[in-house]
């Protein structure tokens, strides 16, 4: 796949001078703050989401729902949401950007209207998967045209409602294809019930994500598994009322990937404050693989505390659950004592650019020894040197393969990120945040 990069603007990437050792903060979480959006514009009054994050992707949803209808009031502190609807039969133009939440969420809401909707964004967003959602709401009502193409720009010719039912799709490009129905289901006619069938769902826990906020926005959800292994393979949501109340979204675990990463490599310590002891993201995952190559972690009163050993272990992993892990972690694995493994990977390769080709361009370029598999990457480590590259760490408009060069960055000296400004699409303030580490040098 054709890789574009960004080199628009380059960041010296600083070193680690010793252990890092520091309390970080982090931003909300993009997945739980869009899907809230989705479900308070779903609701018949006014819903408050509380330390929402302030990002493009969460901007870019914003003004999607005020496109279509919804008034949004924003403080400090919170926002409130207040549903609304575009007049009968107007032309409404939505930006999704690079955001695959906001491009697989909003045409069933936007099936829900009486107008026209047009969706578009970046030029990467366009070969991103969409054309099973579009196919589903086709059979369960909706009119949409896409051209042929099975994807964006594509548009939806709301008629006021969706009469839902049966239907069978294949989710395998992303879990986002089963949550964009899920959302809006309640408000169909007929509810919904979506059968997965094709590889395993990448990034389960954001299915399960999306059905534990949908019950506790009212909605009445089960969860069937035909298959081995007892995972869920298809849902059905019941048609009903919405109400998402007040709710109050949890840091972005994705997000602590870079600065729990720091600890592994360099034998620090990092804390995170208000990490969530019940937490609707992946947290035991992403602590389960990263205590595998080598890291000790608590959860206490403070937060969750993570330390380094000073050893970095090879590891073979299926990281198909933590997925936006994958660039931080393939950054640690090169510069490990040992050679890793990671496969569960496919569906990245449509993500913001295809990272597995990225990482491995990239960090072959400092000398890395970082093999394509069908659905992940062989890392073999060895000696990294930024002046072995031709150029500055391609980034390719992608947050995580900042943050991965991030990590680079800590043990290999002289290392320039290109693009580096993308990582605002979810942690506007990251290289800030990142640079102000004590242990770190310039």
């Amino acid at each position: 796949m054709h890789l574009v990069n960004n080199q628009d603007r380059t960041w010296a990437s600083p070193v680690a001078a010793g252990p890092v050792s520091a309390r970080v903060r982090l931003p909300a979480s993009k997945s739980i703050t869009n899907r809230a959006l989705v479900l308070a514009a779903l609701g018949d009054g006014p819903a408050v989401i509380g330390n929402p994050l302030r990002a493009r992707d969460t901007t870019l949803a914003a003004g999607a729902l005020r496109a279509l209808g919804c008034s949004i009031t924003e403080s400090r502190t919170d926002w409130v949401i207040t549903p609304g609807q575009p007049a009968p039969g107007s032309a409404v133009s939505v930006d999704v950007g690079n955001a695959g939440t906001v491009m697989r969420f909003l045409p069933a809401l936007a099936a829900l209207t009486s107008a026209t909707v047009t969706f578009d964004g970046d030029e990467r967003i366009r070969l991103r998967p969409i054309g099973p959602i579009l196919e589903a709401l086709r059979q369960l009502g909706a009119r949409i045209e896409d051209g042929g193409r099975g994807a964006a720009p594509f548009t939806v010719h709301g008629r006021g409602a969706v009469r839902g039912g049966t239907v069978v799709l294949d989710a395998s490009g992303s879990s986002q294809l089963i949550s964009g129905l899920l959302l809006a289901a309640p408000r169909f006619d007929e509810g919904i019930e979506v059968r997965h069938e094709g590889p395993p769902v990448p990034s389960a826990p954001h299915i399960a994500m999306t059905v534990r906020m949908l019950r506790a926005a009212g909605a009445a959800v089960e969860e069937l598994a035909s298959g081995a292994g007892g995972r869920p393979d298809a849902w059905r949501v019941r048609p009903g009322r919405l109400d998402l109340g007040s709710v109050t979204v949890e840091p972005d675990l994705s997000n602590a990937g870079p600065f729990l990463a720091a600890a592994l490599v360099t034998g620090g310590t990092i804390t995170i404050p208000d990490w969530p002891r019940d937490s609707l993201q992946a947290a035991g995952p992403i602590l389960e693989v990263l205590g595998r190559m080598g890291a000790r972690s608590s959860v206490g009163p403070d937060g969750l505390t993570i330390s380094g050993t000073g050893r970095i272990h090879g590891v073979t992993a299926d990281l198909r659950d933590v997925a936006e892990l994958a660039p931080v972690l393939t950054a640690a694995a090169a510069v490990a004592e040992s050679p890793s493994v990671f496969t569960g990977l496919a569906h990245t390769r449509t993500h913001e650019t295809d990272r597995l080709a990225a990482l491995a361009k990239e960090i072959n370029a400092l000398g890395g020894d970082i093999t394509e598999l069908p659905d992940g990457l062989r890392i073999r480590p060895r000696p990294l040197r930024a002046e072995d590259s031709p150029g500055p760490f391609g980034t390719y408009d992608d947050h995580r393969m900042v943050m991965a060069a991030a990590v680079l960055g800590l043990t290999v000296p002289g290392l320039r990120v290109a693009g580096a400004d993308t990582v605002a699409k979810t942690f506007p303030d990251f290289m800030d945040v990142w640079a102000s580490m004590p242990g770190l040098a310039p």
